[in-house]
């Protein structure tokens, strides 16, 4: 089969396209034919081995794949544990979604792991109620683009984007968003602060979503309001936040969460109930996943490139199978 390969870990160049053998399912394992992968943050986490769970070389990644099962020729998204990447994947009866005719695969492939990151962040991580002002970090990304979706689906009574281009706020109010702004032009915490409190109409936040770190999430932790909740979930500007002690919580009654999607598939019902609702959302048009770009397999790093430097929105897909690649577009 052809597959995207790494046998040491780095940058999108350690990425090629190799001929290997099938992977080898056991009984438990739903063998899947692969018409098309997602590409995820998480993914280029994988090839530098600085993801949560460790990595052993060699290695295909990928998270997430769209195709046919071999059982019964249904078609299905499925989460991975890895080998997404490859014209055949395998993964976990549990993690194997069937599709409805009216979510095509693109829109499956944004839901399987960034729409139900998007879901648990709000529904279990945050516990976001009817009326909460919501800060959603990356607004126009795979996951930033469906959470500022539902929010206000589920009736946020404020949605508060940050995007760091025009074009990407633009995005962010067109799918709900009631206000976006840019926070990467902001020189300290304090100026994240005041300008999410801006946003807000002077007040402070009740939820955020923050997956970039260093001063943004410091930022957002001074504008919450009492009881606010943040949940992070990532860390893509490589900067830590300073450290949170226990005290500044207390003032405030403060919440802050992390954030693993491997968690949430291991509760009761794993994420079938997230699913379920996501694609209903999806087939009926009330939820609209964003696709950012078709890449062909052997154009895996190109994919990795355009995502790590922030040159894409919405959802990634590899094209895996010859008869659908035509590279970028």
């Amino acid at each position: 089969m052809r597959a995207i390969q790494i046998t040491e870990f780095g940058g999108p160049e350690k990425l090629s396209l190799a001929e290997l053998p099938e992977p080898v399912a056991g009984d438990e394992l739903v063998v899947i034919d692969v018409d098309a992968a997602g590409v995820n943050f998480a993914d280029i986490h994988q090839i530098a081995d600085t993801y949560l769970a460790p990595q052993r070389l060699p290695l295909v990644p990928g998270l997430e794949v769209v195709g046919r099962r071999r059982t019964d020729g249904a078609r299905v998204v499925a989460l991975t544990a890895s080998g997404g990447y490859a014209e055949t994947a395998v993964a976990h009866p549990s993690t194997v979604f069937e599709l409805p005719d009216d979510v095509d695969d693109a829109q499956a492939l944004a839901l399987v792991i960034q729409g139900t990151t998007a879901w648990h962040l709000l529904r279990t991580s945050t516990r976001m109620q009817q009326g909460d002002s919501v800060v959603v970090h990356a607004a126009a990304g795979g996951v930033g683009s469906l959470a500022v979706q539902l929010a206000s689906h589920w009736g946020a009574g404020r949605v508060i984007a940050t995007a760091s281009s025009d074009e990407k706020r633009e995005l962010a109010v067109d799918l709900g968003a009631d206000v976006a702004v840019d926070v990467s032009a902001c020189e300290s915490a304090d100026d994240v602060r005041q300008l999410l409190l801006d946003a807000g109409g002077g007040a402070p936040v009740d939820v955020v979503l923050e997956m970039t770190g260093g001063k943004v999430f410091d930022g957002s932790l001074a504008a919450l309001a009492p009881f606010g909740r943040l949940a992070t979930y990532g860390a893509a500007s490589g900067t830590a936040p300073r450290p949170v002690q226990p005290q500044e919580l207390m003032g405030g009654s403060r919440t802050v969460a992390g954030f693993w999607l491997v968690d949430a598939s291991r509760l009761p019902g794993g994420l079938g109930a997230a699913m379920d609702e996501l694609l209903s959302l999806t087939a009926s048009g009330r939820l609209r996943p964003v696709l950012g770009g078709r890449y062909a397999l052997e154009d895996a790093p190109r994919a990795h490139e355009d995502l790590a430097t922030r040159r894409t929105t919405g959802k990634l897909v590899l094209d895996v199978r010859p008869a659908l690649a035509g590279g970028s577009r």
